[in-house]
């Protein structure tokens, strides 16, 4: 599997498994830690969704025409 197979939902949900030891960290450690930890998880997450998300042609991007 190459990961140019891999949609932006499919990576998503991957990426959103690093909840996962937040919430062992929060848990375990101090709740608040936990909870900034887990909102720098979800900044990065959302960041690179938009980053990798497909842009759509809408605009005209690419033709030669003069705006």
């Amino acid at each position: 599997m190459d990961l140019e197979d891999v949609s932006p939902r499919g990576a998503l949900i991957i990426a959103l498994l690093a909840l996962l030891p937040v919430a062992w960290f929060g848990l375990g450690r101090s709740l608040s830690a936990g909870a900034v930890t887990a909102i720098n998880v979800l900044i990065i997450v959302t960041a690179l969704y938009i980053a990798f998300t497909p842009i759509s042609d809408e605009h005209g991007h690419g033709s030669s025409k003069a705006t």
